[in-house]
């Protein structure tokens, strides 16, 4: 069994609001592969870290717009000149 202090996956699926199953399918891989990882009963992939920080970049590329959609045209005049 591997030790680590938080686990990656679960860390991942809860910080994006998804599944276990959501990640096996952005990552295309079984369920099963990722609920071991997430049990910390095999090591994943080196890749995984990557895919991580992309889909939290992502996450947070989201959020931002997001926020920019909300804020009100008069606020944006100070971009405009």
């Amino acid at each position: 069994m591997i030790e680590e202090s938080e686990n990656i996956v679960k860390k991942t699926c809860r910080e994006l609001g998804i599944t276990q199953k959501e990640l096996a399918e952005i990552m295309g891989v079984s369920k099963q592969s990722v609920s071991y990882w997430a049990n910390n009963k095999i090591q994943p992939p080196k890749i995984l870290e990557k895919i991580v920080e992309l889909l939290l970049i992502q996450k947070q590329y989201f959020m931002i717009r997001k926020l920019f959609l909300e804020i009100d045209s008069r606020d944006l005049t100070f971009i405009k000149q």
